[in-house]
């Protein structure tokens, strides 16, 4: 996802999509240990997508301190 999309998002949605990519990356690892993985950058683009996510908003909160 691209940085541009995820900056359209508000707040809510951010936090929203944040829960559900880390459970994605949760999700991601067991099936790696289980072998059970085709394409192995799955958890590459889902930590760049959460470490996306997370600056957005610790940018949202420095903006209003």
């Amino acid at each position: 996802m691209k940085i541009k999309e995820i900056a359209k998002k508000n707040k809510a949605d951010l936090i929203k999509m944040l829960g559900e990519k880390q459970t994605a990356l949760r999700d991601f690892r067991f099936s790696v240990s289980g072998s059970n993985v085709r394409n192995v950058k799955e958890g590459k683009f889902a930590k760049k997508d959460i470490a996306r996510i997370l600056t957005l908003l610790n940018k949202t909160v420095n903006k209003k301190a």
